[in-house]
């Protein structure tokens, strides 16, 4: 019998060495190679002269007609908004998520309502055909024109959509798939991404809307090679802890919309629930203003969101002070105090630090520097800051306050949910007045500290 030969593949940048070794030696990563046979036989994608494809004219860009991309809707409109305005014939979307935290129970929600007016498949790798239609009963959705298949093999998957030909498919998930041309394990880096490549293949090809659900890793990347997002149009990630009720799904990839859009969800007993005000859910109640609290409006998208930064600052009882962030980069954390003792005199080198953005959500950009000295600022002083405040706006090294993208729809935002008074930075500043908002602008740290404490006065 033929010894089997094996080699070494990273499951990073997919690249193959004949030994293993602690580094990968193409990306420089570390512990990502993993044992996979070597191919062997003739080249998978062989065929006839005459089923080849005519190679694609060179055309110029002018003589190409820019059409505006179509689409068709979901019939959830928070799934809508993250995907853009809906779905794309032939486009090829990856949502990838913790197990359990709501991918199948979203895509049958939305294979149901498509399949009123066109035809779905839905490709089940994971489950069988009888619990699906029990998740189907549970969630009260009318999915009688549903096409189901419990199917893992690539080649027989490829066979269905060529006969059957739905406008839609669902595969759940690309890790159970695998291709017989490969004789590596399902979910390994090479059948992987030569079934992504295969499935994307035929919905450029045939015109099918393909929709890959992917599970993700202990640090939250997608399982598999990093060009497995390459691939796709669409990369979708849901957030959230699976104990609690509220999901988010982030696009972080979209050729047919705009990235980091957002969209709310509230699991109930009947499935997926779009949450038509998120803001309410990252705002904590309170009945009186507590020190430590302050309220930021930050751009997820084209969609704005209120979210409350609450601080806790605390004497350290250790030679290093603690410095902990929930939601927000923790060495921005550093920086900013650094910035708060040189250039507003606010030393907090003996202090714990505690930041913590109120729901759960990450907020990535620089524009919560602000809310985040705030509400520092506030704990150490043990005085709350007035009700009705909102900031933002980005910090820097020379503590001057730098503006932030779309200031005028966080403002708007911020005054339609009752908000009466923001401290923003001045060149974000209104060029006509937004009724029921008193806009204060500032262009140093100092002076919006002032300015907080002014109105806390006022205010007292």
């Amino acid at each position: 019998m033929a010894k089997v030969k094996t080699n070494y593949t990273c499951t990073e940048c997919g690249g193959v060495s004949n030994k293993w070794a602690g580094q990968c030696p193409a990306c420089g990563q570390w512990n990502t190679l993993v044992e996979t046979l070597v191919e062997s036989g003739g080249n998978r994608y062989s065929s006839t002269p005459q089923s080849l494809a005519q190679t694609a004219p060179v055309l110029s860009l002018a003589d190409i007609e820019a059409i505006d991309v179509p689409r068709f809707g979901t019939g959830i409109e928070e799934f809508d908004r993250v995907l853009g305005g809906g779905l794309v014939p032939g486009g090829v979307a990856l949502i990838g998520g913790d197990p359990g935290i709501g991918k199948s129970t979203l895509l049958l929600q939305a294979l149901a309502n498509i399949s009123r007016l066109k035809k779905v498949l839905y490709v089940s790798g994971e489950e069988s055909g009888s619990q699906i239609a029990l998740r189907a009963k549970r969630l009260a959705v009318d999915a009688r024109a549903l096409q189901l298949q419990a199917e893992i093999q690539l080649e027989k998957i490829l066979a269905t959509l060529a006969e059957h030909k739905p406008e839609v498919a669902v595969i759940d998930s690309i890790q159970t798939i695998y291709s017989d041309a490969l004789s590596s394990a399902p979910g390994s880096v090479a059948q992987v991404r030569e079934c992504a490549a295969q499935l994307t293949r035929v919905a450029k090809t045939s015109g099918i809307t393909i929709i890959m659900v992917g599970h993700v890793t202990k640090e939250g990347a997608l399982a598999g090679p990093r060009v497995l997002e390459h691939i796709v149009d669409t990369v979708l990630y849901f957030e959230g802890d699976t104990h609690s009720s509220f999901r988010l799904v982030r696009a972080f990839k979209n050729r047919f919309g705009a990235v980091n859009e957002l969209g709310v969800f509230a699991m109930t007993e009947k499935g997926l629930k779009g949450v038509s005000n998120p803001s309410a859910l990252f705002l904590s109640q309170h009945e009186n203003q507590v020190p430590g609290s302050c309220v930021m409006v930050t751009q997820e998208g084209t969609r704005p969101l209120l979210v409350e930064i609450q601080a806790l600052v605390d004497s350290s009882h250790v030679p290093n002070a603690r410095r902990l962030s929930v939601g927000l980069e923790q060495n921005r954390l550093a920086m900013l105090l650094a910035v708060l003792h040189r250039h507003a005199g606010v030393a907090a080198f003996d202090q714990d630090v505690f930041i913590n953005a109120v729901g759960g959500v990450k907020i990535t950009e620089p524009a919560a520097d602000l809310a985040v000295l705030l509400a520092i600022n506030s704990s150490m002083r043990n005085k709350p800051l007035p009700r009705g405040l909102v900031v933002f706006g980005e910090v820097g090294l020379a503590g001057e306050i730098r503006p932030a993208p779309r200031g005028q729809e966080r403002l708007r935002e911020a005054a339609k949910l009752g908000f009466s008074m923001a401290v923003i930075p001045k060149a974000n500043a209104p060029k006509q007045p937004i009724e029921g908002l008193r806009v204060i602008a500032v262009e140093r740290i100092d002076d919006a500290l002032q300015k907080a404490r002014e109105i806390d006065d006022y205010a007292a």
